[in-house]
């Protein structure tokens, strides 16, 4: 019977409350509908953000921890260029704060012909000829030599762009010293590296090199004039020879009337009797570090860094015997002398700079 009512009375109760029914549905579909949409949105935007620091790695070589909102209008430009195949203009330069006007500006300088084509294989020229130790200021010294006027500040933009850096390695220092065996003279040189003249204070040490075929040993005499390198004797072993050779080399290179301060740190070579009948001998004057101050010696200190940082660290020695790295490093040491140029001379090397004033090396 209730079925029977049912059917009777179906048309009259039962579309009122299908009604009902079907309207509270429909509300929680859309409902739905809705939430999926904004979580599609938020997904999107998600990934949008995931990609642009992916790029941005991949190619700006930045880290994905990066601050997008730092980057330059040129940079940012780039990304948007790069992902403009996967989401929309206007998607990439509102992720990016980046105003359209920009993009387009920033666009039309990135396809616009490289004003700085041929100085930029200028720069690559002058860093791979001068052994790769060249920073920007004296790439752009030879550029100024050479007649190409342009800022330091654009130099030192484009090594960055061609990755033109120089090289640098933690520095291991060699000590000779072996204990007071004989009385040391004062400290005369005083940290005054100083010179008005060439031949006034001359500098000494020796220098250890480790490769895989032995030990090299290097002693030079630099004048603090100029940081000319008067002498140098390189061996195998840092005995009584090497330094005495050295320093006869040097003397030969004295005119008369010229009595040089010779500066060394308390290393035993300096001490031993060879040395100092040498030193007597030429009537020079003896002058030596603090104990363990290698301030004293700042200079010669700085010469050899400069020299590793150039010549040594950025080499791999592991096929070189140990006569052709001694050929190396004479070479390289006459290049300093003869090729490597000084800011501090005013863009001349040593030589350049005796031979501007006419002076005799």
């Amino acid at each position: 019977m209730y079925k029977w009512k049912d059917q009777l009375l179906d048309d009259q109760v039962n579309p009122m409350m299908k009604s009902r029914k079907h309207s509270h549905s429909h509300n929680n579909r859309v409902a739905l509908e809705r939430e999926v949409e904004s979580l599609q949105v938020r997904v999107h935007r998600l990934q949008l953000e995931h990609d642009i620091l992916t790029k941005a790695n991949e190619l700006l070589k930045k880290d994905q921890g990066v601050d997008l909102q730092l980057l330059t209008n040129r940079e940012k430009t780039l990304l948007v260029d790069a992902l403009r195949g996967i989401y929309t203009l206007s998607e990439l330069t509102e992720q990016l704060q980046l105003p359209r006007s920009s993009y387009f500006y920033q666009r039309a300088r990135i396809n616009a012909p490289d004003k700085y084509c041929d100085i930029r294989r200028s720069v690559a020229d002058i860093f791979d000829l001068n052994r790769r130790c060249y920073g920007y200021r004296r790439v752009h010294v030879v550029l100024r030599r050479r007649g190409t006027r342009i800022s330091e500040k654009v130099v030192r933009r484009l090594m960055a762009e061609e990755e033109l850096v120089v090289q640098a390695s933690k520095r291991r220092r060699y000590s000779s010293y072996n204990g007071e065996v004989s009385p040391a003279p004062d400290n005369l040189i005083n940290r005054d590296f100083k010179a008005k003249l060439p031949n006034q204070k001359w500098l000494t040490d020796i220098t250890e090199f480790q490769i895989p075929s032995g030990k090299i040993y290097l002693s030079p005499m630099i004048d603090c004039f100029d940081g000319l390198v008067v002498s140098w004797t390189i061996g195998t072993r840092p005995d009584a020879d090497l330094v005495n050779t050295m320093l006869d080399e040097a003397i030969e290179t004295l005119s008369e009337a010229r009595f040089p301060l010779v500066h060394s740190d308390r290393g035993a070579h300096y001490r031993w009797p060879g040395w100092l009948s040498r030193i007597e001998d030429a009537n020079l004057l003896r002058s030596m570090s603090a104990k363990g101050c290698t301030p004293d010696n700042a200079a010669c200190e700085g010469f050899f860094g400069r020299m590793k940082n150039e010549f040594f660290y950025p080499q791999d020695w592991h096929t070189v015997t140990i006569e052709q790295f001694m050929e190396e490093l004479d070479s390289y040491l006459r290049w300093y002398n003869e090729k490597r140029i000084k800011v501090s001379l005013g863009g001349l090397s040593p030589l350049e700079y005796r031979e501007s004033l006419g002076l005799v090396a």
